[in-house]
């Protein structure tokens, strides 16, 4: 199978709802969410009204990841030392705040008593579900938590034995924003990404960053520029840029209320209506399939 990444380098340019439009028009394709500490895609692709909701949900999972410090109050003796070391805060009163807690396990070596011990924490859930447009791969990070690179690996990886199980033809991911650890989680050894910008100084900025990190993993690359009409002269930076670089413009989308309204109603855009947003989304969809076949 091919493996499609959506990444955007900053939040809010579109990214989740040319996803679920993707999954609108795609074939023989599993979708999987990578932006598990903000996931979204489960919302705006609405789950399959004839299934109850422990049929919408396949499979529910634990996710432990990283660590919380432990103090047994029959062994600790109140000593202090690990208040004075922590430089977190998080041990109070010889309570541990689980928030706060960073999980460095400093507090448990110097336990003159071993009262202090780092057990796992649970981090989170995964899931399986079933949506009107195919299987979905998602994820719920915990309050606080951390270690997110981890949950978008595992969320990918069952994405992949889905779509092996199934002999699907294509994984839509939708990426996280940025360029931390969650994106390179999810962009390492992906068919191609997809980098959605807009026509911003933050959008122009951010997209160059996110254009060094798929450069850095050797991942092919094509570029939409969402919203180009809002401000024309930077859309025009950016093809320029992206010209230079030698990276292909795949799709120059325009603003409409209609993607807004769209999300309202709990719709991929391509479902709630035809206009030029959508002709232009389907054709980008297109574009893609050929630039992976052509691979």
């Amino acid at each position: 199978m091919k493996e499609v990444v959506v990444l955007s380098g900053k939040g809010g340019t579109g990214k989740t709802s040319l996803v679920a439009s993707f999954a609108a028009l795609a074939q023989s394709k599993v979708l999987v969410d990578c932006d598990v500490d903000a996931a979204d895609l489960y919302l705006l692709l609405d789950p399959h009204p004839s299934l109850s909701q422990r049929e919408r949900v396949r499979e529910r999972h634990e996710f432990w990841s990283g660590q919380v410090a432990f103090i047994d109050k029959e062994k600790c003796t109140e000593c202090g030392l690990c208040q004075e070391v922590c430089r977190f805060g998080a041990i109070k009163d010889y309570f541990v705040d689980e928030i706060s807690c960073e999980g460095c396990g400093l507090c448990s070596q110097v336990c003159l008593v071993d009262a202090i011990t780092m057990p796992p924490s649970m981090a989170g859930h995964w899931f399986i579900s079933e949506t009107s447009y195919g299987r979905l791969v998602h994820a719920r990070l915990g309050i606080a938590q951390e270690n997110s690179g981890k949950l978008v690996t595992l969320v990918r990886n069952n994405a992949k034995l889905v779509a092996e199980g199934q002999n699907l033809d294509y994984i839509i991911s939708d990426g996280p924003p940025g360029i931390g650890c969650p994106v390179i989680a999810s962009l390492s050894g992906a068919s191609l990404a997809l980098l959605v910008t807009e026509p911003t100084l933050s959008g122009i900025h951010d997209l160059e960053r996110v254009i060094g990190v798929c450069r850095h993993f050797g991942i092919p690359t094509l570029v939409c520029i969402n919203k180009y009409d809002i401000n024309e002269e930077n859309s025009y930076r950016i093809e320029n840029y992206c010209y230079k670089e030698g990276i292909e413009i795949a799709a120059k989308i325009p603003f409409d209320n209609v993607v807004t309204e769209a999300i309202v109603q709990g719709l991929p855009v391509i479902e709630y209506c035809h206009n030029s947003v959508t002709t232009e989304i389907r054709k980008l969809w297109q574009f893609i399939l050929g630039t992976l076949d052509g691979r």
